[in-house]
């Protein structure tokens, strides 16, 4: 492993170079002589030695590594102290990762770590042991790290690794009975504070070693002694205490830490081992419900405790989604709701002081937005809370006894038996809805008792989110009436059971009775316009509030009036920066769901916010924006969209209705970036990316477009601002560099309506920079300079924008050229382009994929626009780039090519290429070769696909203008058969097994080793891509039959005499063109 003439990893650590001295260590002291670790005394550079060698090491493990630093490596990790343990232990997680797992090419690792084992202070009782048990243990934990996982997707069913089976069977089960013996004489014996540190510590390293080891796979050596190792668990769980009261101390958060492996090993062994834990399933429900029961005291208990509690609900959750283990958990179900899962869900003393304290947090915790399907093998719940609430409604979907659901009849044919008559219930309309039903609703904030019980009880309503929806709607009907709405009727604000109600009513949202929808709506609207009620905060009811209108109208829900939202939403919008990042959200939605319904008032909103948000941007451009300017911009770009689509919409008749609103939004915006990008003016230096109007490029570009859109005469230009805040935009993308940090694509959509601009109104600032006043800032660039280096840096790092990149250099390469001054400027954009482009496609040819063709195209257009520079600037660079590039160009013009082009513009662009390459080869006099007879081949046959396209949208055209009734009419059958086959596809979705998805995985992981795949950006942005027509400016004018004629006229004899012409191709040519059969008749 070495790096230029640098040193390797051995020659630091064995030869005593930098990393060894930090270490404290020489090779010819022996490291197995602990005194040499003293021989550093500086904690501070050993730690900056360990550092290097670990990122030495990540740099280099590539290149591998010698048996004598593994060796090295192995000792220094059993001897020192624990600051550098920690460090070390990465370095050997890194060398285990590609020399244990991946290459298993260090065979004397588990011998050597076994032997240290046995050798080690504490299992030897000896002080004068050179192995430190702790770091021994250390070691194997680390060494197991990787195996809780599976290693190869490539296969559908994982083999246990023999470097686990081996692990497992030299050095872990011997470990077990250390681990038992620990438990019987240290646990069970002694009191649960009685334990020593380093105990504790043994019984954690080992506990985890276990966890690590079962978490995906099953060593065969390990299976035997489940039991015994489960019966330890529970006993080192049946030793926790839940004493609120008691300070914790170190020695017993390593045992809390130890319980919480515990109930993890429980989750993994249900969830993977269903073979080996379906016997142990009721001493592990015995102990978890020991442990749930201190949920009554969660308010008090540290975070660790809360977590085991947590743990144990989910525990009991995996155990109830398995047939064996339902029947051991429902003979519990009503106490485990009354004792456990309830208490879990009361408010308390914690809740209050979050909510005040940190309120996003308390509406994170418990009013989530993202809530999933309630399942038992959910690993992420975290809170006791969120553990009960899932278990809940767990429990809510499980199946009752049979119920009788008809007596009409008491007689029944011979063979019937009951068919038609009974239905399982379930246990939440048998126990969970009965039971929460008994809390009354309070009447005022005095009844802290009821308000506590019934904020449990709307924590329940929302666990049971999945029962609810099965079931009919007038139990949803009942429920929503008599349960949650009167809470907003109330004559007393209840602002902590307002906010979970409406949390419910928001999950609701998707199976609520239409003859309800209008009254949940006028909550939910009272809501979110309630103010802060004295000393007590109202922002968490005004989030849930406004989640849950958005899940209403994201439910097609459509207000009758729009207006009185808008203004609650507006009127609130500046006067508290939460509930201005919330509101901002909700307006997206509102516009977005409205479309012409809210159309209208969008003039007036666009003012109000842009007014608004004006007045929080910070006068410094480098200070960050805050986030109300931030997530203020961002709906600004929503609403500006969705202003567009609503005009775009408009019929000719109504346009002068909109034109005076589209004009107000043009100035408004226009009138927002001048004040976020000129006052004062945004330093364009070298640092620019610091600037932080770069983290709103994407809607500030939105924005930009619509200003453009606003403009109809060329006097707007001026007072909008345009060309000043177009050349600042251009050199802000230019230095744009967070590619990775947004998807988002709205500076293509602006590059697009900036060309459309310069192609009505000539803008001059467009090719050239102005002449800057006297101490007035110069920009780097003119406009399609700027515009120029963002696309370039797209087509080179951002493969999912590929497409629209270089639908660019199309647009941008093909604009009118009116002066020398203008010529040079394309000229140098277009040697750029093909640089870039070339660069990307020379590191892709070897792998085919969805950006040949872009590439390619881009390449053309490139080729067109300037012949020689572009062939000089690509040979200079690569050599025989042109012809390579030629070759390919030719090559997808096949039909059998997958990429073969399928549009117009695309073939056109092709053909004037092809041409333009038969004519520099010949003229240049170079001799007929395979290059030449491959362009013409192509050229012919891309001429020929070009007619039949031409000919197909002419018959489409005369089509068109035929079917119109005859759809509508087919329009409603066509509904029906498409809702039936999503139906049938929902159900073949839901009909996946295991082993088929697993199958299935394993084919795709196959094909990403092979490098078949496209990534899944790519495919993204082939949908969205690749059915566009190419913009190509003046070429599109181009008679291409001209074209092809002039090749034939001078070149003929070249092309054509001698040449093996395949049949196929020239039978087709000539159909398609008769006249040109004359020039192959000369000859």
């Amino acid at each position: 492993m070495r790096e230029n003439n640098g040193p390797t990893i051995t020659d630091i650590v064995v030869k005593n170079d930098v990393a060894v001295g930090g270490l404290g260590f020489k090779v010819g002291d022996g490291v197995s002589n602990s005194k040499a670790w003293h021989l550093c005394e500086n904690q501070g550079q050993k730690l900056a030695a360990a550092t290097y060698l670990k990122n030495l090491t990540w740099r280099k493990i590539d290149e591998g590594v010698s048996k004598e630093f593994k060796d090295q490596l192995l000792r220094a990790l059993l001897l020192v102290e624990q600051p550098l343990l920690k460090v070390l232990t990465e370095v050997f997680h890194i060398v285990v990762s590609a020399d244990v797992v991946k290459q298993n090419s260090w065979p004397e690792l588990v011998p050597d770590l076994r032997s240290a084992i046995q050798n080690s202070t504490l299992i030897t009782n000896s002080a004068e042991s050179n192995w430190n048990t702790i770091n021994a243990l250390t070691v194997l934990h680390a060494l197991l790290r990787p195996f809780q996982y599976f290693l190869d997707p490539k296969l559908a069913k994982e083999p246990v690794p023999m470097q686990l089976e081996q692990i497992s069977k030299e050095i872990l089960v011997p470990l077990l009975s250390l681990f038992h013996q620990f438990v019987e004489k240290e646990i069970k014996v002694n009191t649960t504070r009685d334990g020593t540190e380093e105990t504790e510590k043994t019984l954690l390293l080992i506990s985890k070693c276990i966890y690590f080891a079962v978490r995906s796979h099953m060593p065969s050596s390990l299976a035997p002694l489940l039991p015994s190792v489960c019966h330890d668990l529970i006993d080192i769980l049946g030793s926790l205490s839940f004493d609120y009261k008691a300070t914790i101390e170190s020695k017993y958060l390593m045992r809390l830490k130890t319980g919480k492996r515990s109930l993890q090993i429980f989750c993994a062994l249900v969830t993977r081992h269903r073979k080996y834990s379906d016997k142990l399933m009721q001493r592990m429900i015995d102990s978890a419900l020991n442990i749930v029961k201190h949920s009554k005291n969660i308010s008090k208990l540290e975070f660790l405790q809360e977590r085991i509690v947590s743990l144990a609900f989910d525990v009991i959750s995996r155990v109830l989604e398995t047939g064996p283990g339902w029947r051991l958990v429902a003979p519990h179900f009503s106490l485990l709701l009354e004792t456990a899962i309830f208490p879990a869900l009361v408010m308390n003393e914690k809740d209050i002081t979050e909510w005040e304290e940190d309120a996003d947090e308390f509406i994170r915790k418990n009013l989530p937005s993202d809530l999933d399907e309630v399942s038992g093998w959910k690993d992420d719940l975290f809170t006791a809370r969120k553990s009960a609430i899932n278990l809940l409604g767990v429990i809510a979907m499980s199946k009752g006894p049979p119920v009788r659901t008809s007596s009409t009849s008491s007689k029944r044919k011979k063979g019937e038996k009951n068919k038609g008559n009974s239905r399982h219930s379930s246990i939440g309309e048998l126990l969970v809805l009965p039971f929460l039903s008994k809390f009354p609703i309070p009447s005022g904030n005095n009844e802290t008792g009821n308000l506590n019980n019934y904020f449990g009880v709307l924590m329940g309503y929302g666990s049971l989110i999945d029962f609810l929806r099965e079931q009919e709607p007038r139990h949803i009907t009942n429920l929503v009436q008599m349960r949650l709405l009167p809470l907003y009727r109330s004559s007393v604000c209840l602002p902590y059971l307002m906010a979970p109600a409406n949390w419910v009513l928001g999950e609701l949202a998707s199976c609520l009775p239409e003859e309800i929808s209008a009254d949940v709506y006028s909550s939910l609207l009272h809501a979110l316009a309630v103010l802060d009620d004295g000393d007590t905060s109202c922002y968490p009811v005004r989030v849930s509030a406004a989640g849950a209108i958005a899940e209403l109208l994201e439910n097609e829900y459509l207000p009758p009036d729009w207006l009185p939202l808008l203004q609650v939403v507006i009127g609130r919008i500046g006067i508290d920066d939460e509930d201005s990042s919330v509101l901002f959200q909700l307006l997206s939605s509102v516009v977005e769901a409205g479309n012409e319904n809210v159309a209208i008032h969008i003039p007036f909103i666009v003012s109000s916010l842009a007014g608004t948000i004006s007045k929080c941007i910070p006068p410094n451009p480098e200070k960050p924006w805050p986030q109300m300017v931030e997530k203020g911009i961002a709906a600004l770009a929503v609403i500006a969209q969705s202003w567009e689509n609503s005009l775009s919409e408009e019929s000719e008749d109504s346009s002068e209705k909109w034109a005076s609103g589209r004009a107000a939004v043009g100035r408004s915006f226009s009138a927002l970036l001048q004040q976020a990008w000129f006052t004062p003016a945004i330093p364009l230096k070298d640092d620019i990316d610091e600037v932080s109007t770069l983290s709103s490029i994407n809607d500030a570009s939105t924005l930009l477009r619509s200003i453009m859109l606003s403009v109809t005469e060329s006097n707007a230009i001026s007072k909008l601002k345009l060309p000043e805040l177009l050349l600042l935009w251009a050199n802000l993308i230019a230095e744009w560099n967070l590619w990775e940090e947004s998807e988002d694509m709205s500076v293509f959509d602006c590059i697009q309506e900036v060309v459309s601009l310069q192609n009505r109104y000539k803008l001059k600032e467009f090719f050239v920079r102005p002449i800057p006043s006297p101490n007035q800032h110069v920009p780097k660039r003119s406009i399609i300079e700027g515009i120029g280096a963002f696309v370039s840096e797209a087509i080179s790092q951002y493969p999912s924008a590929m497409w629209r990149a270089c639908s660019c250099v199309h647009m941008l390469l093909t604009l009118p050229r009116d002066s020398v001054e203008i010529e040079g400027v394309m000229q140098s954009l277009a040697v750029a382009f093909s640089g870039v482009a070339f660069s990307r496609f020379n590191e892709l040819q070897s792998k085919p994929c969805s950006q040949w063709k872009p590439l390619l195209l881009s390449l053309t257009s490139c080729y067109l626009c300037c012949p020689d520079l572009v062939e000089r600037s690509l040979n200079k660079d690569v050599n025989g780039a042109l012809e390579i590039w030629a070759s390919e160009l030719s090559k997808i013009c096949s039909r059998s090519n997958e990429a073969c082009p399928t549009m117009e513009s695309e073939i056109r662009l092709i053909v004037m290429a092809l041409a333009k390459i038969i004519e520099r080869h010949v003229e240049s006099g170079k001799p007929r070769d395979s290059l030449l007879e491959e362009c013409f081949t192509s050229l012919m046959e891309a001429s020929v696909r070009f007619k039949e396209i031409q000919e197909e949208e002419a018959e489409e055209d005369e089509d068109n203008g035929e079917v119109g009734s005859d759809e509508e009419e087919d329009d409603d059958d066509d509904d029906e058969t498409d809702d039936d086959d999503d139906e049938d596809s929902e159900a073949e979705e839901l009909e996946e097994t295991e082993e088929e998805f697993l199958n299935r995985y394993a084919k795709v992981a196959v094909a990403l080793e092979e490098g078949t795949v496209i990534e899944e950006e790519e495919d993204l942005d082939d949908q969205d891509g690749d059915d566009d027509e190419i913009e190509l400016g003046y070429l599109k004018d181009v008679d291409l039959q001209k074209v092809v004629l002039s090749i034939f006229e001078r070149y003929h004899p070249i092309l054509i005499q001698g040449q093996p012409m395949p049949t196929e191709i020239y039978t087709s040519f000539v159909d398609s063109f008769p006249q040109f059969n004359l020039f192959f008749q000369k000859l």
